[in-house]
This record gives structure tokens, C-alpha cells and sequence, in this order.
């Protein structure tokens, strides 16, 4: 029997490649709504960060979830995220 592929992605921050499972999921939704994923199955435009330190501080300083996503982010939405991230650790 053939073992299953497990899903890849990169950290937007590090540019790094992990295990899908390892990396936390920053999804914008339809409505423009951007939130972090838990489930890691929402619907929407998906971006992935490894969770360490230095990379959650540089998704705020390089502003990379407006050039993920196409639009400008509040300040507001990355404090929630840098917070919401750093709280699981």
C-alpha cells in the first residue's frame, strides 16, 4: 500500500515549506473578513505562517498579509492575529 501524500505549504514570512498541519491558516473570506483558521478548512484566500516568534512580528512590520491578499490590512486585524498566534504558544 502507498502512503498518502501529506500537503506541503510555505510560511509567507520565513519562506520555508512545512507540513501543512504544522503552519497556522490566515484566511480572507468573500466578504473581506480576515481571521485565523483553527480548523484550517474555511472558505476563502488562504495564507500560512509557522507560528515562531520572529515570523509573527515580521507578518506586522513587512505588512505581508497586503500582499498576500491584494488590499490594504488594518493595524488592528495584525495585532489580533500576532496576539491570537502567540497565545497558543
Amino acid at each position: 500500500m502507498t502512503e498518502k501524500k501529506q500537503p506541503v505549504r510555505t510560511c509567507i514570512a520565513c519562506r520555508a515549506e512545512f507540513a501543512k498541519k504544522e503552519l497556522l491558516r490566515i484566511v480572507k473570506s468573500k466578504d473581506g473578513e480576515i481571521f485565523v483558521d483553527a480548523s484550517g478548512k474555511a472558505n476563502g484566500r488562504g495564507a500560512y505562517i509557522c507560528g515562531k516568534a520572529e515570523c509573527v512580528k515580521k507578518l506586522n512590520k513587512a505588512k505581508l498579509l497586503d500582499r498576500v491578499f491584494g488590499l490594504p490590512v488594518p493595524s488592528e486585524i495584525y495585532q489580533s492575529i500576532e496576539g491570537e498566534i502567540l497565545a497558543k504558544q
